[in-house]
């Protein structure tokens, strides 16, 4: 059994003619959490969209668990355990709450399996508003809504990309501590997120892209003790 759940070996990735992600290699370890930062433009999205098979990898290994499953369709690599909470959440906005969270719905054998019930535990707010229609909650709701229906597939990986944008400080907040629960509960995750501080509480191990390169990786303890092994790839946080 691999001990790493994602390992992600020389992706080559490309939007028609144009280069965008070059010999990109990423471990995410088991129950862990990768926050993947960088400048707007470094290829943080292409990386997630890569890994859930929304962009083809020309070459290289995105490796499930010991399994490859670069170049596979969106719907074969959700199957087998991976979600994609995408920048902009894209919700459902005609559909309530809880159907939102149905359409997601995927029975998966994983310990402590996600149901409707354990989505409104992790965010209480949503189960005030279950009759209500997606596109009429607030932001903060809505992203709360799209890691609830991602988490309805049972994943083993969750892809979260830029959850704490647009919201306000107050909401960032609760976003992070659900998050936390979750990855507290073995769920391995990356997380691609702007900002650098909320990044830094969550994370085990940060990756920084720089034009479509892994200008570093390492553990969050090392950039905590030093600080610039990963500013001086980001610009001033």
């Amino acid at each position: 059994m691999a001990t790493n759940a994602l390992e992600i070996k020389g992706i080559n990735s490309y939007y028609g003619d144009s280069h965008v992600l070059h010999d990109v290699s990423l471990t995410l370890k088991k129950s862990s959490l990768l926050a993947l930062l960088g400048r707007n433009g470094a290829g943080k999205t292409t990386t997630m969209m890569t890994i859930a098979g929304l962009v083809n990898a020309k070459t290289g290994n995105i490796e499930l668990f010991g399994n490859n499953v670069a170049r596979q369709k969106p719907e074969y690599i959700a199957k087998a355990g991976i979600r994609l909470v995408p920048q902009g959440r894209r919700i459902f906005p005609s559909l309530s709450v809880e159907d939102n969270l149905k359409v997601a719905a995927q029975n998966r054998p994983i310990q402590n399996p996600w149901n409707i019930s354990r989505v409104y535990d992790l965010f209480p707010q949503l189960r005030d508003r279950f009759k209500q229609r997606a596109g009429t909650l607030s932001g903060g709701e809505q992203q709360m809504l799209a890691i609830g229906r991602a988490l309805m597939g049972n994943p083993d990986v969750l892809l979260l990309d830029e959850p704490s944008e647009g919201l306000a400080p107050l909401i960032v907040t609760e976003v992070a501590r659900g998050i936390k629960e979750i990855k507290n509960e073995g769920l391995s995750i990356i997380l691609v997120e702007q900002n650098f501080q909320l990044a830094m509480t969550l994370a085990d191990d940060i990756a920084i892209l720089n034009t479509g390169r892994v200008a570093y990786q390492g553990s969050e303890a090392e950039v905590r003790a030093n600080p610039e092994l990963a500013t001086k790839h980001l610009g001033v946080f």
